[in-house]
């Protein structure tokens, strides 16, 4: 699987709004705002957006359930 991309994100006053290829994905408001501001320096942005929206979990999910090794 590779990098999330296409996530960016913008600062409104005390909000912080993560878009995913120019939608709004979600809007993180106070505390957790001023979290995700902090880690956002610390690591991979795309990544920790890609986390918090929920897109990272894309593309093999059925394949690998259909596996031989996963049918039990």
């Amino acid at each position: 699987m590779g990098s999330p991309s296409g996530f960016e994100f913008a600062v409104r006053g005390d909000e912080v709004v993560i878009r995913h290829h120019g939608t709004t994905a979600a809007v993180l408001r106070g505390a957790r705002a001023q979290e995700f501001l902090v880690d956002v320096e610390r690591g991979d942005a795309q990544l920790l957006m890609a986390r918090l929206t929920g897109n990272y979990r894309r593309g093999n999910e059925r394949t690998a359930r259909q596996h031989p090794r996963n049918q039990r």
